[in-house]
C-alpha cells in the first residue's frame, strides 16, 4: 500500500471514529480540547529524534499526523475545511516559495532561500490585505518564551537591527552578567527578573550567531544531567543510601565519576 492510501486510511479512520456510533471520547472533542495533545505529541517527536530512537519517531510522527487530520476532520464536520484544502494549501505554498527550484529564481545559499521565503511570504500577505503593524505581530505571544525570543529576534535581525558578529553579542553578554550582578545586590525582585530575562534573550541571540537551536541545545543538557544524576543515584543505591542522605562532597564525587 502506497503512502498516499495509507494516509487516506488514516483520514477514513478519523472519520469514523468521529461518526455516530463511533468513539465517544473522540466524538466530544474539540479544537480547543486537541490543543494540549498536539503540542504533548510535538514535544514527544522531539525526544525521539533527540534519543535517536528511529523507530520511536515513526511511531510519534504517526501520533503527529493523527493530529492534523483530527483537526481538519473536525473542519469538514463543520464546512469550515476539509484535508484536501489543508494538502492544497501546503503544496501551493511549497511550489509558491521555492521559485529557485519550482520558477525562474537562483538561490545558491541557504542565504539566498531565507532572503526568497521571506520576500514571497511578504507578497502574500501584500496580496491577501494581510499586512502587519509591526514586523513582530504574527509570532505568537503564546509560543514558549525560548521559541518566541529566537522568533523575534530572527525578524529583527532580518531587517538590519542586529550585531555584525558573535564577538559583540558575546561582549553584550558580559555586559547583561555585570548588570544582573548588580541588580542581585541591589534591586527588587521585579528588576532581577528583568535583568535575567535580557541576559536570557542575548543568549538566545548568541545561539543565533554560531548556528545553535538553544532549545536543542538546553534540551541535550537536560538530557544530560538526568543521565548523571541517575548515576549518582545508582551508586548511592549500591551504598544503600538516597540522595536526602548523601551529602554535596560525595554526590559531587560521583557527578564527576559519571562524566568520566
Amino acid at each position: 500500500m502506497l503512502a498516499g492510501e495509507k494516509f487516506q486510511k488514516l483520514v477514513d479512520i478519523m472519520a469514523r471514529l468521529r461518526a455516530p456510533g463511533g468513539c465517544p471520547w473522540d466524538r466530544e472533542q474539540t479544537f480547543d480540547t486537541i490543543k494540549p495533545y498536539t503540542l504533548e505529541e510535538t514535544y514527544e517527536v522531539l525526544d525521539a529524534i533527540d534519543r535517536r530512537d528511529w523507530s520511536g519517531l515513526a511511531e510519534e510522527l504517526g501520533d503527529f499526523l493523527l493530529q492534523a487530520v483530527f483537526y481538519a476532520q473536525m473542519g469538514a464536520e463543520q464546512k469550515l475545511f476539509a484535508m484536501e484544502d489543508a494538502l492544497d494549501a501546503i503544496n501551493q505554498k511549497l511550489i509558491r516559495r521555492h521559485p529557485h527550484v519550482f520558477g525562474e529564481e537562483s538561490a545558491e545559499t541557504a542565504g539566498d532561500v531565507k532572503r526568497i521565503w521571506g520576500e514571497v511570504k511578504a507578497a502574500e500577505k501584500k496580496e491577501k490585505g494581510r499586512e502587519q503593524d509591526s514586523l513582530l505581530a504574527p509570532v505568537p505571544r503564546a509560543l514558549p518564551a525560548l521559541v518566541e525570543a529566537q522568533q523575534i529576534a530572527s525578524r529583527a535581525a532580518g531587517v538590519g537591527f542586529d550585531w555584525d558578529n558573535a564577538e559583540q553579542v558575546l561582549e553584550k553578554l558580559h555586559e547583561e552578567l555585570a548588570e544582573f550582578a548588580e541588580a542581585r545586590r541591589n534591586a527588587s525582585h521585579e528588576e532581577l527578573e528583568n535583568e535575567l530575562g535580557d541576559l536570557l534573550f542575548v543568549l538566545v541571540n548568541l545561539a543565533r550567531f554560531v548556528k545553535v537551536d538553544p532549545e536543542q541545545a538546553l534540551r541535550r543538557t537536560n538530557a544530560k544531567f538526568r543521565e548523571r544524576f541517575a548515576y549518582i543515584e545508582r551508586k548511592l543505591a549500591e551504598r544503600g543510601k538516597k540522595p536526602a542522605d548523601s551529602n554535596l562532597a560525595e554526590m559531587e564525587e560521583l557527578w564527576q565519576e559519571a562524566k568520566r
